[in-house]
């Protein structure tokens, strides 16, 4: 595992468990308003931290923590995931991951192998509009057969999109409900301008909260819950 970075302790990333978050280093998707570039762009990549030195951790805070989330980047990329999961399962941890949905094979293959707690799909647009958003070639039909996975693996999930006004217009959201109608929970994030993959992006406009609100009401007709983050 190329292991980018460590969080020891989160009270947010895991919903109502203390987790540590383990950040991977590596993406498919090059997505400009990334936040988390340093995670993407190999010109930025920090040195790698160990597994070893990760499991040391791990091994400390057993009774402290409740959890670990292993996002990135995207995890589905690297080698040895299920092996690095099935690792901290057997530590005792509850695992969540974070994923773009690019590698529905492996997104199967923990789902059966029953190495995860919870799921966290970033959908990124309509399928129509991957290409354009995530400035990579994507199999649109990889990313559905994951929507579909997911939804169908009795896991705890939930799917989110950033929302930023460039990059998606009101009835894009819209149309992302129906790619995931009938889903258990769908989240809109904010999109916050801090750092991004492509700096042009810094100045990116989000919607305002009425917007939301009234996104958010719409999309419950197709959702069975919807938050904004």
């Amino acid at each position: 595992m190329k292991i980018g970075a460590l969080q020891k302790i989160s009270l947010i990333d895991y919903p109502g468990k203390l987790c540590a978050i383990v950040f991977t280093q590596g993406c498919n998707f090059r997505c400009p308003y990334c936040h988390n570039p340093e995670l993407v762009d190999p010109g930025l990549y920090d040195e790698c931290q160990s597994e070893e030195a990760v499991f040391a951790f791990l091994e400390k805070r057993k009774g402290k923590l409740d959890a670990v989330s292993i996002t990135g980047g995207e995890p589905t990329i690297q080698k040895n995931v299920i092996t690095f999961i099935e690792h901290i399962k057997n530590s005792g941890y509850s695992v969540k991951i974070d994923t773009n949905g690019s590698n529905p094979e492996i997104i199967k293959n923990i789902i059966d192998r029953e190495l995860i707690d919870y799921i966290a799909m970033d959908v990124k647009g309509p399928l129509e509009k991957y290409k354009a958003l995530t400035k990579s070639q994507v199999d649109e039909d990889k990313i559905q057969q994951s929507i579909s996975l997911i939804m169908a693996s009795g896991i705890p999930y939930e799917f989110r999109t950033t929302v930023l006004k460039s990059q998606l217009d009101k009835n894009d959201i819209l149309e992302i409900g129906k790619l995931i109608k009938n889903a258990s929970l769908y989240v809109l994030q904010t999109f916050v301008a801090s750092k991004t993959l492509d700096e042009r992006y810094v100045h990116e406009l989000t919607y305002s909260q009425e917007e939301l609100e009234y996104l958010k009401e719409k999309l419950l007709e197709d959702i069975h819950s919807v938050k904004i983050r």
